[in-house]
């Protein structure tokens, strides 16, 4: 027999299991993100579990075979009374593995986050967990992206609404049958006053579905970001559903894009929007209204002075709209991130952004893919990083132009050594056509040199000769950059 002495302790074991997974073994956060576990490592796991008191953080994300196995790791979860997150994202869960979580809620009172995205099967059976929680639940983060949520699963989630008081953050993006049940999770959405997040996007809202949400919103003083995006059918419902959006005083991110909002909807939201005085991050793109509109949004959010993101892409903008928001940008000194992609009115008239470029000292990202740029406009962009604009730029999005010339790319080039803290820069061209690299090629190659910080180069469908694509292959002889 094997003496105590030469057993190995949990700890050692613990230790040894980590390692064979290829982690390095911490007892307050248990990581198993994407390990390949199997039943077995899931067994061994929860054998381990009496060692691990003072675990509070679990993840088990991405491993499909843990689906069937929960509740051999579930019986054994009242080892770790001081568990506070839980994330069991894509790991296929079963029926019997959403009871056995049911079941688990009695033992880890002290849960505050809870994961169970993109596990398709617990669709239709929300209910077999919800109804285990129990006035006092602690759950502040709970997450169920994309889970084949029915209509009645939303009636299940807003019948919990009233015994999870703290709940702060509610994501059911990515489930298309949630909206036919939004009236009833809008109804008890009062039950959470101290919810900052909400994420409705592709959630197959509607116009009588945002109109709830409107009312609701009139509960949720302390909302810090609203994402309704993707929800085609709520297009034409703004005008008529947004007399408690503007009361958001706390909102920092507004996400709009592809909703369909007619010149109806743009002519309320004008008046809205710039009265969100704390409004950081504001997503409009894919919304042609926003361009044509009457009432010149963009121009007035001159009135946000705290926004560090807009993304305007595939908005049907023209020269004047481009005007005003280059008249606005002027009074937006924390802009980190402008996506100005798929509106062709830019190209030829970047000069127009040319003072809000200069003063937007904080600009990190700019996304200019397929905006009909000429040579003109990746001459103004080198010029402005020579004379010291565009410090802190790290991603460029020069994407899909096709009409500049092989002397635009070169001029842009020989400039583009100077945007040192550049980390990824796409120049692709479009996926139905092909161009050989002109001569600029070697001014490219002379610039990567210069940049120390890049790690994704992107230049699909410029064909390369073959001594061409052996000097971009020893560019990338460490194997630390990303080149398509």
């Amino acid at each position: 027999l094997t003496s105590e002495v030469e057993s190995p302790s949990g700890e050692q074991r613990f230790n040894q299991f980590m390692e064979k997974l290829g982690k390095k073994p911490n007892s307050k956060n248990l990581d198993l993100n994407n390990c390949a576990l199997n039943a077995a490592d899931v067994t061994e796991l929860a054998s381990l579990l009496p060692f691990l008191p003072e675990l509070e953080e679990i993840s088990l994300s991405w491993n499909g075979c843990v689906g069937g196995t929960l509740k051999a790791l579930t019986v054994h979860l009242h080892h770790v009374n001081l568990l506070k997150v839980l994330r069991l994202n894509s790991c296929r869960l079963t029926a019997e593995d959403v009871i056995s979580l049911g079941e688990a809620f009695e033992i880890v009172s002290q849960l505050e986050e809870l994961d169970l995205s993109w596990n398709s099967n617990i669709g239709g059976k929300l209910s077999l967990l919800t109804k285990k929680l129990q006035d006092g639940c602690k759950l502040k983060c709970l997450k169920i992206t994309d889970c084949n949520l029915t209509a009645k699963d939303g009636e299940s989630l807003a019948e919990i609404l009233n015994v999870i008081p703290n709940l702060e953050v509610l994501d059911l993006s990515i489930n298309k049958n949630i909206g036919c049940s939004m009236k009833v999770i809008a109804q008890d959405l009062k039950n959470v006053p101290g919810l900052k997040e909400l994420n409705l996007h592709m959630c197959g809202l509607k116009q009588d579905s945002l109109q709830s949400l409107d009312t609701a919103l009139q509960h949720l003083a302390e909302l810090r970001k609203l994402d309704i995006s993707c929800n085609r059918e709520i297009g034409g419902g703004f005008k008529d559903s947004t007399a408690h959006l503007a009361s958001l005083k706390n909102l920092e991110v507004l996400d709009l894009h592809q909703c369909c909002v007619t010149e109806e909807d743009m002519t309320v939201l004008c008046q809205v929007i710039p009265l969100l005085s704390s409004l950081q991050d504001l997503n409009l793109s894919s919304n042609k209204n926003v361009g044509l509109s009457s009432d010149p949004l963009l121009g007035r959010l001159r009135f946000l002075p705290e926004l560090r993101s807009v993304s305007i892409s595939n908005c049907g903008l023209g020269e004047e709209s481009l005007s005003s928001l280059a008249e606005a940008a002027l009074h937006l000194p924390e802009l980190e991130i402008l996506d100005l992609s798929w509106n062709k009115c830019v190209g030829g008239n970047l000069k127009l952004l040319l003072g809000a470029l200069k003063l937007a000292t904080e600009i990190q990202v700019l996304r200019l893919s397929s905006c009909n740029l000429v040579a003109e406009d990746l001459a103004l962009l080198t010029s402005l990083r020579q004379d010291g604009h565009l410090a802190r730029l790290q991603k460029l999005d020069l994407s899909y132009n096709n009409n500049i010339s092989d002397e635009g790319w070169a001029v842009f080039c020989q400039g583009l050594g100077a945007f040192k803290e550049l980390s990824e820069l796409d120049v692709s061209l479009r996926p139905s056509s092909c161009r050989d690299c002109g001569p600029w090629f070697r001014e490219l190659l002379a610039a990567l040199t210069q940049l120390p910080a890049l790690a994704e180069l992107g230049m699909q469908r410029w064909a390369l000769s073959e001594s061409q694509r052996k000097q971009m292959e020893s560019f990338n002889q460490d194997n630390k950059r990303n080149i398509r």
